[in-house]
């Protein structure tokens, strides 16, 4: 399976059509390279967590985290998928990704005009794939960080 494919496949799974808690949050999926997913979303008054402060509440900001995550461990089945073993074979392992734990570590309050998601993976074994997430606010600045295990097979 080529880039392209990747891509498109998972631009289409994860799409706020298919995922509707991705439209209610704002979240914008974006793909234009497979090892550098990311996820944007604007601040508005219904992701505040503390109204005197007006930060993002630590809901929004794990389930951004898991939602990267969940995409991060997507791509990868589709990366290490061989598609000579056919489709549904590949369908049974992308209808099984699930998150097993997360750990987020908040590490600053969620201040921002926009804020972005990204992740890598640290291993994608035959059942579980392991990933590192990241949110920053629209100034860079590191909001909070997530290990995150999923199961994918």
């Amino acid at each position: 399976m080529d880039k392209n494919q990747i891509i498109q496949i998972a631009k289409d799974v994860f799409s706020p059509k298919k995922m509707p808690f991705n439209d209610l949050l704002g979240f914008e999926i974006i793909i234009d390279d497979v090892d550098k997913p990311m996820i944007k979303f604007n601040m508005n008054e219904n992701l505040i967590g503390n109204y005197y402060y007006k930060i993002l509440h630590g809901g929004v900001i794990s389930s951004v985290l898991d939602t990267i995550g969940g995409l991060i461990a997507f791509i990868g089945v589709l990366k290490k998928h061989n598609i000579e073993n056919g489709w549904q074979n590949l369908m049974e392992k992308l209808t099984k990704i699930s998150t097993i734990d997360l750990r987020v570590d908040y590490l600053r309050p969620g201040k921002g005009k926009f804020f972005i998601a990204t992740g890598n993976i640290l291993r994608t074994g035959n059942k579980v794939a392991v990933n590192r997430m990241e949110l920053r606010n629209n100034e860079n600045e590191l909001i909070a960080v997530g290990t995150g295990t999923y199961l994918v097979g």
